[in-house]
């Protein structure tokens, strides 16, 4: 991480665009279209990029039938296979968020792009290996432009990752601090996630082998200890559910929060897990993984599978609204121990275009810290950031304390 110059941030206010939403027509793109659409603040220039023109009009028309007399965004038309588009949209813009995944595989030229225009970058990625490479391969020139590179900035993983730095706030300061996370939902999937769970899973050595090159390339810390173990399945008495570990990014995302912020004291470990109330459940909930993580090995398994869902369709509006999710964190350290809570609505598509809209918004308009190159969303906007998604409906609570 390095500080932004105001020579850099003084050539981005002369672009066309404050904020471009790539993948706008998708549907996770158009829920947050949506957002943006009935929250920009007056006099923000925005637009939706993606393939088909089109589409995007037919999206425009919607939005403006939704909520007249709001601010029509432009139209940018970008191919995440063509190169070129993409640096022209990057270089239009202050700010890019865009949602077109799998990642891994339709991820990295907008994410060069962004680097070498020192345009800020958000995502909704999950997938670990393509976090670590673009570290490796566009940090260090993102540090150059100036630009924010910000993946996860969805339900993976800003509810984990902002929830972690608030239950931190709690705890004494100086001190060792460990934090468990539990995590309850209600929700379904779309065939966009379900493309992007299943690639993950069945790309296993090239994942180890991106970890290992950022291992190679990420400085040292020095004088303090930041960790982020699997942990053990265990019954949990403070949230009196089974808890089975969850190896997925958000765990990473907080130790790397954590080792760029001092305030989570000099030895910090945060472990995830699921919460399952009844042993039968957590048993099932075991079996399945191993099922999915099984098919993933297999392309014709998983290619099928994949083909069932259809990218760019998810859950109806009825059943985004009987969704819900609870993290629960405990806090421990010099002595005090802490129990707090993140919660809100349907976690995998409303709250993530919310999370996603509220991000972009904060990079946009907001004072942040004058930093550059790959960051967590708690370090590139959390004291912005969480206040923010406090307004737009999410709740953090310290639920209690003894």
């Amino acid at each position: 991480m390095v500080e932004r110059s105001a020579k850099e941030s003084t050539a981005r206010e002369t672009r066309p665009y404050d904020i471009v939403l790539f993948g706008a027509t998708g549907f996770v793109g158009t829920l947050t279209a949506e957002y943006l659409a009935a929250h920009v603040p007056e006099g923000c220039r925005w637009a939706l990029a993606g393939r088909s023109e089109t589409k995007l009009k037919r999206l425009r028309d919607r939005l403006a039938r939704a909520a007249p007399g709001g601010a029509e965004p432009a139209l940018v038309v970008a191919d995440s296979t063509d190169p070129d588009s993409l640096r022209a949209l990057a270089a239009s813009t202050r700010v890019v968020a865009t949602t077109v995944g799998p990642y891994v595989w339709y991820g990295e030229a907008l994410v060069a792009a962004c680097a070498e225009a020192g345009t800020d970058y958000l995502d909704l990625t999950g997938e670990p290996e393509f976090v670590d490479d673009m570290y490796v391969r566009h940090d260090a020139r993102a540090r150059e432009t100036g630009a924010r590179l910000v993946h996860a900035c969805g339900f993976d993983s800003v509810p984990s990752d902002l929830g972690a730095y608030f239950t931190v706030q709690q705890l004494p300061e100086g001190v060792p601090l460990r934090v468990d996370g539990f995590l309850r939902t209600s929700a379904t999937f779309s065939g966009g996630t379900l493309a992007s769970a299943l690639t993950a899973m069945g790309r296993g050595p090239q994942l180890l082998r991106a970890a290992r090159e950022r291992r190679l390339h990420e400085p040292r810390l020095v004088g303090r200890r930041a960790r982020a173990p699997l942990g053990a399945p265990h019954f949990s008495r403070e949230t009196g559910a089974w808890a089975l570990p969850l190896p997925v990014l958000d765990p990473v995302v907080v130790a790397r929060s954590a080792t760029a912020n001092a305030r989570y004291g000099p030895d910090f470990r945060y472990r995830h897990f699921a919460a399952v109330r009844r042993l039968p459940m957590a048993l099932g909930a075991v079996a399945g993984a191993g099922l999915a993580f099984g098919a993933a090995q297999l392309p014709p398994v998983r290619n099928w599978v994949i083909g069932r869902y259809e990218p760019g369709n998810g859950p109806d509006e009825e059943r985004r609204a009987r969704s819900w999710f609870s993290l629960r964190f405990v806090g421990e350290g010099g002595g005090r121990r802490v129990f707090t809570e993140v919660s809100g609505g349907d976690p995998g598509y409303g709250e993530t275009a919310k999370i996603l809209a509220e991000g972009a918004l904060s990079l946009a308009f907001d004072e942040l810290p004058g930093l550059a190159g790959q960051l967590t969303t708690v370090t590139a906007m959390g004291d912005a950031l969480l206040p923010r998604l406090r307004a737009a409906g999410l709740r953090f609570r310290v639920a209690d304390a003894r």
